[in-house]
């Protein structure tokens, strides 16, 4: 792997051994550690705006998202800029987002780093080395594979040692790329064994999270080569991205219906039973209100009861909404959701949810939900075939949201793991009933 020497020398002098603010703060916590955060998208320009950093504008957004209350951002370079040859990883490109994250640091804010995008917002980014007469299949190619995780090397070894790091992700759902690189579970699995195993070697020991995402087709689509077991069993915690579009949940059910605003409690839970580790925590790690199929005037009361909800759940990480800034109007053919989907409008001003959000995350630091463990447990017995009776729309789904309706808190639990006992009591399972 060659490491572009054309880049600058210059780095961040920041004092790396002093504990970011945020985090300061969290450790003297006992009570509840949860984190807020929010993915990071760039008021000017979008993520094209890598193509020309200009590190004022970064920190004046960062500053705007600190002001909220919220802990933590999840940041994203794009993979064509780091990785534009297979064997060349641009130390130009690298420093960029070492200080971005320095930058989120000066502001107190703790920094998550997607490695490999990959896809973002319905667009997807890929090295030319990939395309056109040089096409790879970057899940089953041996060479593509190994690039990326020379990719994830890299980046580990420029982050490593940030007190403000949270760690590395692989990428922004990876499983979007699917459609255009054909591959089985099994193939999945290896691809995500080694591209982990890549990431912990980077960061080190004690470097930070390693782990990985996928967009709601894991846990909802029939067959998808992405599975719920890699999601909830591979890397060091499970993430879940429970969108109120997946399986037509609000448009179903209606934007202020109790389906939408459990959405992110019930994929929380539902990781939770695919983990072979009960204690493993589960990170909301993006949820977001996209008109119209939540209606401007419904955003701050769906971001209100979408985070409380989820912070009743045991074993939560924490919540990272979907996004800080408005897709700028100037920027063309996005789906219209995505102009809409920030915390901040495209002028940077904060909206109605911002306000919302920053209210209902300074309640539950000072006033803490209960997140005690859930004694009753709703079954699930399905297949990897039969994988959608537990979305939007499913059996499985509508059983337990009208147990939830009902004021009931139903944990969910295998069909697998049903008869075990030391399982079901490190859960704080008592009862275990079948859909009705």
């Amino acid at each position: 792997m060659v490491v572009d020497t054309f880049a600058s020398d210059k780095r961040r002098t920041r004092d790396r051994r002093q504990p970011s603010p945020v985090r300061a703060r969290l450790e003297e916590d006992p009570i509840h550690p949860l984190r807020f955060g929010v993915n990071y998208t760039p008021r000017h320009g979008w993520f094209h705006s890598w193509h020309d950093f200009d590190p004022a504008r970064a920190r004046a957004d960062l500053d705007r998202i600190a002001e909220l209350g919220l802990d933590h951002v999840r940041v994203f370079h794009l993979w064509p800029l780091l990785q534009p040859n297979r064997t060349l990883v641009r130390t130009a490109a690298v420093d960029q987002l070492a200080h971005l994250v320095d930058l989120a640091g000066e502001a107190g804010l703790d920094v998550m780093v997607d490695g490999i995008q990959g896809h973002l917002s319905s667009f997807d980014f890929y090295p030319e080395w990939t395309r056109s007469w040089h096409h790879r299949n970057v899940f089953t190619d041996p060479e593509a594979i190994e690039a990326q995780a020379g990719l994830l090397r890299a980046l580990g070894r420029a982050l490593t040692g940030r007190p403000n790091l949270i760690g590395l992700q692989l990428g922004n759902e990876l499983n979007n790329l699917v459609e255009h690189n054909p591959v089985t579970a099994d193939e999945v699995d290896h691809y995500l064994d080694t591209l982990l195993a890549a990431a912990r070697e980077g960061l080190g020991a004690g470097g930070g999270l390693v782990t990985h995402s996928a967009y709601d087709a894991a846990w909802y689509g029939d067959d998808h080569p992405f599975t719920p077991e890699a999601s909830a069993r591979k890397g060091d915690l499970t993430t879940v991205h429970p969108w109120v579009f997946s399986g037509d949940c609000a448009r179903r059910y209606g934007p202020r219906s109790p389906q939408v605003r459990h959405l992110a409690e019930y994929g929380t839970e539902l990781a939770k039973a695919y983990a072979t580790d009960p204690a493993r925590p589960v990170w909301v790690q993006e949820t977001g209100a996209p008109a119209p199929h939540i209606p401007a005037a419904d955003a701050p009361d769906f971001a209100r009861e979408t985070v409380r909800n989820a912070a009743q759940c045991a074993g939560l990480w924490g919540v990272t909404w979907w996004c800080s800034h408005d897709v700028d109007r100037s920027l063309a053919d996005f789906p219209e959701l995505e102009y809409t989907l920030g915390l901040f409008d495209a002028t940077g001003r904060p909206k109605p949810i911002a306000e919302a959000l920053a209210e209902t995350v300074t309640e539950l630091r000072v006033a803490p939900d209960s997140a005690r463990p859930r004694d009753t447990a709703l079954l699930l017995d399905c297949t990897p075939s039969t994988r959608s009776v537990s979305g939007p729309g499913g059996a499985y789904f509508e059983s337990w949201m009208r147990m939830r309706a009902e004021g009931l808190r139903p944990a969910v639990v295998l069909a697998a793991r049903a008869e075990d006992g030391e399982y079901l009591a490190a859960r704080g399972i008592k009862e275990v009933v079948r859909p009705s």
